[in-house]
């Protein structure tokens, strides 16, 4: 009989931290109940379950140099992610994984990363954040270029003004109140106005698929070529290997393939509306 891994099987991790980031959104610090902790690559996700309701796929959120600690950014959208997310510290969360082809950190070296992301789309690239502001003097500059509804709808409000000491980074909103004094408008003016050298940046990009279209396409028009642009999907996936068939993209399952797909392979799918 085949062996029975951690991606076969939820694995229970227990609640040891939980912050509320949004109105609806909230994210978990995870450690596992005497095992080890879990090795993954920025970009990939889990299979998170809460007991007796069900599993959904969800990004790690998590600095990769800290395998015991495993973090989650979750928005409250059903049954099952409302139940994660008022998951009470010390309660226990059954965890499979991880899954996935994640970012391409293996290219930061050197060079500087832009990040692009919209709304609960920052989730999926603090981990990449984590480690491009990890490298030593010199290694390049990280840009973190993030937009979102309206002031109350951002992610991670404390660690944007931390990353700011080290990272060029720029907020926009669509939408603000009386008293906000960043800027409003979409992501991709912070894409225009950035200083970018296209020769020596990689990009990567997460959010509503719109917003990754139009953000690609400014990038594009900046001069970066498109084998250095990353984007991340998560369209229906449930089963995280590839079995189901329900996040078939073309030739492609996204779970399996993905969810991290560079533009040169994701162009000619992206315009093909989610069924």
């Amino acid at each position: 009989m085949p062996e029975v891994t951690r991606r076969d099987l939820p694995e229970p991790f227990r609640v040891v931290a939980s912050s509320r980031e949004t109105a609806d959104t909230w994210t978990l610090d995870l450690e596992p109940e005497g095992g080890e902790g879990l090795a993954f690559t920025p970009g990939q996700f889990t299979m998170l379950y809460a007991p007796g309701v069900g599993e959904i796929p969800i990004s790690i959120s998590g600095d990769p140099s800290r395998p015991d600690r495993l973090v989650h950014t979750i928005r409250a959208v059903g049954a099952v992610s409302e139940a994660l997310c008022r998951a009470p510290v010390g309660s226990a969360i059954g965890v499979r994984g991880p899954f996935g082809r994640g970012w391409p950190v293996d290219e930061v070296t050197g060079r500087d990363v832009v990040v692009v992301a919209g709304g609960v789309g920052l989730a999926p690239l603090r981990s990449v954040i984590l480690t491009a502001l990890a490298r030593g003097a010199g290694e390049g500059r990280t840009r973190i270029l993030y937009g979102g509804r309206d002031p109350d709808s951002l992610l991670y409000a404390a660690e944007l003004e931390s990353w700011a000491a080290s990272a060029d980074v720029g907020v926009i909103v669509d939408a603000a109140p009386s008293g906000w004094r960043g800027r409003v408008g979409v992501v991709t003016r912070l894409v225009d106005d950035a200083e970018i050298d296209p020769a020596a940046s990689i990009a990567m990009v997460c959010g509503p698929e719109v917003m990754m279209r139009l953000s690609v396409e400014a990038l594009l028009g900046r001069g970066m070529p498109a084998e250095r642009i990353s984007l991340s999907m998560e369209r229906n996936m449930r089963c995280a290997v590839g079995r189901c068939g329900h996040c078939q993209w073309g030739p492609s399952f996204i779970c399996r393939d993905g969810p991290v797909f560079r533009w040169s392979e994701a162009e000619r799918r992206l315009g093909v509306r989610e069924l």
